[in-house]
């Protein structure tokens, strides 16, 4: 019996880096973001020698684990380790399960799609799958942040964790008391053929350290970096004017407010951005896409364009002709994390 489960990943159109502590424990954030067609996968079956196999197909990553007591969290596969750790302490009664956990991810590590956090949520509904556990979508966001943020140590904010449990268009909300709420938007089809109609996703060949990023982004809030902390709150108000734009399907009015929010986030540390990064805004920009930003923490990994589709063509062959990077296909998914049993 072979347990499978895949995640999508999401690109971010606002309000990123408010779902990061200390802001949002202060604050409370607020994001608007989309799942694509683009996965983290997880493939569970009993292992044949009673031990506990960790494999990442898509880094070329193998650990091999004795049946016995908690699992180490400081090395490879360090998020294998502090799901399957979590999972047999609160869910399987301590008992180990001797497993081969397969697991792989359509865009890199530091891609800025949320990669991690959607892997560990596939992790999460891959073992939920196999011990039969009632997790909703909450729960599953939550049991994964937990492990991540807490379990793991490893610095980030929250919407990665609850997009890819939920999947679809989101504005979510992320109190100062650690709740969070995910308002699904029932955005329309021909808003939806448009959005992709106009979007370029371009990734520019470098991953970046987000930890790093994160770091800095969180010491402003901690040192009380009002330039900072104002550019955060400002982030909050263009994910909630960005939501008004899509549900009208003002595409351009969108990509006005996504130019500011881009702008905005680029106060909130130094190193969300880079030469390498404005090289590529520039020449998008030249050629006709109406805003630009980075998913994600910053620093590189995906750019997001929009673009008159007219005019889509043009940008496209300018980006590719940098050889720097790569223009990537992707359509918006309307569903969550799933997970299904193979005979």
């Amino acid at each position: 019996m072979l347990i499978r489960a895949r995640a999508p990943l999401r690109l971010g159109f606002a309000g990123g880096g408010t779902d990061v502590a200390p802001f949002c424990d202060l604050f409370g954030g607020a994001v608007l973001n989309a799942t694509i067609d683009q996965y983290a996968y997880c493939t569970i079956e009993p292992s044949l020698d009673g031990k506990i196999h960790f494999i990442a197909a898509d880094v070329g990553e193998l650990v091999t684990y004795d049946i016995g007591s908690t699992l180490p969290i400081d090395g490879l596969l360090a998020l294998h380790s502090g799901v399957y750790n979590r999972i047999v302490a609160q869910c399987n009664g301590g008992k180990p399960l001797a497993v081969t956990v397969t697991t792989s991810c359509d865009a890199p590590p530091g891609s800025g799609l949320g990669s991690s956090s959607t892997l560990v949520v596939a992790l999460v509904q891959a073992f939920g799958e196999m011990l039969n556990l009632p997790l909703g979508e909450y729960d599953i966001a939550s049991l994964a942040y937990q492990i991540e943020r807490c379990d793991l140590g490893l610095p980030g904010g929250r919407q990665d964790h609850y997009a890819a449990a939920f999947g679809g268009f989101n504005f979510m909300e992320f109190s100062s008391n650690g709740n969070a709420l995910v308002n699904p938007l029932r955005v329309k089809g021909w808003i939806v053929s448009e959005l992709e109609s106009s979007l370029i996703l371009f990734y520019t060949g470098k991953s970046r350290d987000s930890a790093a990023i994160i770091a800095e982004q969180s010491h402003n809030v901690e040192i009380n970096n009002q330039e900072a902390i104002d550019a955060m709150h400002r982030a909050k108000n263009d994910a909630i004017s960005m939501k008004e734009c899509l549900l009208r399907g003002d595409i351009r009015q969108l990509g006005t407010l996504m130019e500011s929010a881009w702008q905005t986030k680029k106060e909130m540390a130094g190193s969300i951005t880079n030469d390498r990064i404005e090289r590529f805004y520039r020449v998008a920009m030249a050629e006709g896409a109406y805003c630009g930003k980075v998913s994600g923490a910053g620093g590189g990994g995906f750019m997001m364009f929009l673009v008159d589709v007219k005019n889509k063509l043009r940008v496209v062959n300018a980006l590719t002709a940098t050889r720097e990077g790569t223009v990537v296909g992707c359509h918006f998914t309307g569903n969550g994390v799933e997970s299904w049993r193979m005979p």
